[in-house]
């Protein structure tokens, strides 16, 4: 798998060193901070080390603090549910970051969900395209939305209001739902399909506004609430938030696949994806414990198939894919 290749991002030159901290500074995704803060919690414990101070900021809040700046007050290590982008690189080069370590923790689905009282829903990607999308090909023309139940879609599908609670632009899980549901979808369209890069973009990844898609910028136990009080509504979710509340809710079946652990871990369920640490190397001399965090991340009784990561939604790696995240830090240790 790509993902599970050593990746490191050389940029520019490598600043002096930031003075020293007896604490780390996390930022990151509402899907990775519920895990980086149960190692946090372990490891303040354990370690001898002081617990690491950690923020919910959603991956491009947590990418924006982590490239602003290198000096001392600065994060140390951002968690992100999505790779870091080209654009948020250039922004760490910019500010002369420096050499920037990747590692892979595990895998999360995005499950769509709804109370456990209200019926399931079994759908495809193309449905729910045409569910949220802004605007949408219809009779050989682009028009604004105009399904507002989901039978209207499908006459297979219930007669239910469409109503879907979904992740905000700060959410690492609003890119990840753009690239494997809206992008892909818009490519079956030949009305989208055949438009300009620019306008095809337009399309593909504006969501409605018409009061049928609700953003929630905050963390996502707020769309959680709103499922509960609102039993037809769709919510778009973590798999690790389905996996500590099944008691609420249920997933969808999405193109035949429910959002299992086993069919996240083998990647058949369509919206399956990694989760990533990435930190700043040159703190690693002058932060203290932050390979130690990082070791505990990876140990076998944090991220091993029975670890406490994996009691709490994480899909783990398998061994050798997580011997490979180790070697990393070994090769951090010894520059």
């Amino acid at each position: 798998m790509k993902w599970l290749l050593p990746v490191f991002f050389w940029l520019l030159v490598m600043p002096a060193p930031a003075d020293a901290r007896d604490q780390i500074h996390i930022v990151s995704s509402s899907t990775v901070y519920p895990f980086a803060g149960l190692v946090a919690e372990h490891f303040g414990k354990s370690s001898g080390f002081r617990a690491p101070v950690i923020e919910s900021t959603g991956s491009g809040g947590g990418f924006k603090l982590f490239c602003a700046s290198i000096d001392a007050d600065s994060p140390d290590i951002v968690g992100a549910s999505r790779p870091i982008a080209k654009s948020e690189a250039k922004d760490c080069a910019a500010h002369e970051v420096g050499l920037i370590g990747e590692i892979v923790i595990g895998f999360d689905g995005i499950a769509l969900v709804n109370a456990k009282s209200a019926h399931p829903y079994q759908l495809t990607r193309r449905q729910l395209f045409l569910a949220i999308a802004k605007t949408v090909p219809r009779d050989g023309k682009l028009i604004a939305n105009p399904y507002a139940r989901w039978s209207e879609i499908d006459p297979a599908l219930p007669s239910d209001p469409i109503l879907v609670f979904g992740p905000a632009p700060n959410h690492g899980t609003r890119d990840v739902l753009l690239d494997l549901v809206m992008e892909r979808s818009c490519q079956a369209f030949p009305e989208i399909s055949g438009l300009e890069p620019i306008a095809r973009k337009q399309v593909c990844e504006h969501l409605r506004e018409d009061g049928h898609f609700i953003e929630v910028s905050e963390n996502y136990t707020i769309i959680l609430r709103k499922l509960v009080g609102e039993p037809n509504a769709l919510g778009i979710l973590p798999f690790s938030y389905l996996d500590q509340n099944g008691d609420k809710i249920q997933a969808a079946t999405l193109e035949g696949f429910v959002p299992s652990y086993d069919n996240i871990y083998n990647l058949s369920y369509p919206l399956a994806r990694p989760l990533f640490l990435y930190v700043k190397t040159s703190h690693i001399p002058v932060t203290h414990g932050i390979l130690e965090y990082l070791t505990e991340f990876l140990s076998e009784k944090a991220c091993g198939k029975d670890g406490y990561l994996a009691d709490h939604g994480l899909i783990v790696l398998s061994e050798a894919a997580r011997q490979v995240e180790r070697e990393k830090l070994e090769a951090w240790r010894h520059r």
